[in-house]
C-alpha cells in the first residue's frame, strides 16, 4: 500500500467518529476497533478498509471489529465482527454458513506416525470415508455413511441432537463439546425451521436436496481441510492446566478439521443475498457504501425471520457435518491402529450470527472469519465445562507454521468477545497462482516431512498465500484478547486439489 493510500485511509477511519455521531445524535459511539501490530495493519488493503468503513456506517450497526486476519470478503471483510441491536446482515456471515473448526484428540503417540508408509495408509483410510471437493458426497467414497433425505432433514432441523448423532453412529456426548449444538428459528423453535425447510425444498429454492444431504461428512474445496497434528502443550503451569482441562494430550496425535455447511449452506446464503437485493431494488433502498453484498433486514421483519431460519438450517447442517467427519476420522485411525481412542476437544464456528449480551444490551453479533472468545466467568459459559477456564479457541495457521489452541482473556471484551479465525489470506487465489512456484511449495512441505493427499499442493492454499501466523498470534496476545495453550504441528494434510468453493 502506498504512503498516500495509507494516509488517506488513516484519515478516513479517524473521520468515522464524526460521521457516526451525526447518525446517532446524543449517543456515545465508537469507531472501528482494529486488532493488529503495525506489520499486520500493513496487510489491510484499500478494499478491506473500504468494506470495514461501509459496514460501520451501515444502518443499525453499533460496533465493527477488524481482526488481524482481515481481508476482502462479501460486503464485510473476512476477519471482522459486526454488531447490531436492530438489524441482521447476511454479508458478515458469508456464503459458507457456520464454516467452523473442530479438533479430535487421540491417545496415539506421535512416534507411531514417524514412518511415511503408515501416514499414507492413514491418509487413504480417511479419504475412503470423507470426500473432498465441490459437490462431492458420500457416494464418491467406499466407506462413507450413506445419508438419506429424511436423516439429512433431521440434521438441518435438529442439529447435533441425540437422535441425529445416534443415527449416524456419533458419540452423543460430543454435543456438549460444541459451541452451539443446534440452532433454532427466530421464534425460538425447531418447528419453524422444519416448516421453512419444507417450503424451501417444495419450491426448489434448495434444489437437489437429497443429493446435498449426502455431503454430510465431507470437506469442500478451497481452504477447507483435515490436518493430522501432534499436540505441543504449553509449558507454563496455568496454560498447561487449561490444556489438560480441554482434553489436550502433549505429544499425542490429534486431527483438526475446517469446513462448513457445504452445498446446502451455499444455496441458502445465495438465495438470501438475491432475495434481499431484489427487495432493496424494488423499494429503492440504497445499498450501504453502494455495495449490494451489504444488504440487511430489520429484526422482527419477515425478511429477517426468513434469514435467521435459513442461517440456522445451514448452521445445523454444518454442525452435524463436523461431528460426522470426526467420527469417520476416528474410524480411519482405528482401522490403521486398532484400539486407538479419541475424543472431540471442541467445535467452534467462525461464520455465524448469534444473539449475545454485548456492551450492556442484547445484540446480534455477526462473526465473519471471526471466532467466539468467551473468557472464564462469562455468563454464557455458566452451565458448561468451561465456566472457570474459558472455552477452547481453535486457530488454524498453515501446515508449515502450525496451528494453535488458545483461551480467551478478560481483555476480549474490547473486541466483543471475538478474535480472528486463523491467519487470513495475504494473496488472492489468482495472485497465488501467478506468483508462487509449485516446485518450491511442494519442496518446502516435503523438507518438513509434511505429507498430503494431493499430488501437488494447491498453490492458492500454500503457506505463503497466508499472513505471518506468528505475527497474527502476537497481535492477539498483545491486545490481551487470548493466550496460547497448545501448538499443533502438522504431519499430513487432507485437501481438495480442485476449484475453490469457499
Amino acid at each position: 500500500m502506498s504512503a498516500e493510500s495509507k494516509g488517506y485511509w488513516r484519515n478516513r477511519i479517524e473521520a468515522i467518529d464524526e460521521a457516526v455521531s451525526q447518525l446517532n445524535v446524543g449517543e456515545s459511539v465508537s469507531a472501528i476497533t482494529v486488532i493488529g501490530t503495525e506489520r499486520i495493519r500493513e496487510t489491510f488493503d484499500d478494499v478491506c478498509l473500504q468494506q470495514a468503513v461501509n459496514s460501520r456506517l451501515a444502518p443499525g450497526v453499533s460496533e465493527v471489529v477488524l481482526n488481524p486476519d482481515a481481508h476482502l470478503g462479501y460486503g464485510a471483510p473476512v476477519g471482522c465482527v459486526l454488531v447490531s441491536p436492530s438489524h441482521i446482515y447476511p454479508g458478515p456471515v458469508g456464503v459458507d454458513i457456520k464454516c467452523s473448526m473442530s479438533l479430535l484428540q487421540t491417545d496415539l503417540p506421535e512416534e507411531e506416525l514417524t514412518a511415511p508408509p503408515v501416514r499414507r495408509r492413514l491418509i487413504e483410510a480417511i479419504c475412503d470415508r470423507t470426500p473432498t471437493g465441490m459437490g462431492r458426497g458420500s457416494r464418491h467414497v467406499a466407506k462413507a455413511r450413506q445419508i438419506k433425505a429424511d436423516l439429512g432433514r433431521a440434521a438441518c432441523v435438529q442439529g447435533a441432537s441425540e437422535e441425529v448423532l445416534t443415527a449416524l453412529g456419533i458419540p452423543a456426548h460430543w454435543s456438549s463439546r460444541c459451541e452451539d449444538a443446534f440452532h433454532v428459528g427466530a421464534d425460538g423453535t425447531r418447528e419453524s425451521l422444519a416448516d421453512r425447510l419444507d417450503e424451501l425444498v417444495s419450491t426448489d429454492r434448495v434444489n437437489k436436496f437429497a443429493e446435498k444431504c449426502t455431503q454430510l461428512g465431507s470437506y469442500g474445496g478451497g481452504n477447507h481441510f483435515g490436518e493430522c497434528e501432534v499436540v505441543r502443550v504449553a509449558k507454563d503451569p496455568r496454560h498447561k492446566a487449561i490444556a489438560e482441562r480441554f482434553g489436550l494430550r502433549d505429544g499425542r496425535v490429534a486431527f483438526l478439521s475446517h469446513c462448513g455447511s457445504r452445498g446446502i449452506g451455499h444455496r441458502l446464503a445465495s438465495n438470501q443475498f438475491q432475495t434481499m437485493q431484489d427487495e432493496f431494488r424494488k423499494n429503492n433502498i440504497p445499498f450501504p457504501g453502494n455495495d449490494r453484498e451489504l444488504v440487511y433486514a430489520e429484526l422482527g421483519s419477515h425478511e429477517a425471520n426468513a434469514y435467521i431460519a435459513d442461517m440456522s438450517i445451514g448452521a445445523n447442517f454444518a454442525t452435524v457435518n463436523h461431528m460426522l467427519i470426526n467420527a469417520l476420522v476416528l474410524e480411519a485411525f482405528q482401522e490403521v491402529f486398532p484400539g486407538v481412542k479419541g475424543e472431540l476437544v471442541y467445535f467452534i464456528s467462525h461464520n455465524i450470527a448469534r444473539r449475545e449480551f454485548v456492551k450492556g444490551q442484547w445484540q446480534w453479533v455477526h462473526r465473519k472469519g471471526a471466532t467466539r472468545a468467551f473468557p472464564a466467568g462469562h455468563p454464557e459459559l455458566a452451565s458448561t465445562p468451561y465456566a472457570d477456564t474459558g472455552h477452547p479457541i481453535l486457530l488454524p495457521g498453515n501446515p508449515r507454521d502450525g496451528s494453535a489452541v488458545m483461551v480467551a482473556e478478560a481483555g476480549a471484551e474490547k473486541s466483543c468477545f471475538s478474535i480472528n479465525h486463523g491467519a487470513g489470506r495475504i494473496l488472492g487465489r489468482r495472485a497465488a497462482f501467478r506468483t508462487l512456484d509449485q516446485k518450491t511449495v511442494d519442496k518446502e512441505l516435503r523438507d518438513l516431512d509434511i505429507m498430503s493427499n494431493c499430488r501437488q499442493y494447491p498453490l492458492d492454499e500454500a503457506p505463503s498465500a497466508y499472513k505471518n501466523f506468528r505475527e497474527v498470534l502476537r497481535s492477539v496476545e498483545l491486545a490481551g484478547l487470548a493466550s496460547e495453550v497448545a501448538r499443533l504441528d502438522a504431519r499430513f494434510v487432507i485437501k481438495d486439489g480442485g476449484p475453490a468453493d469457499d
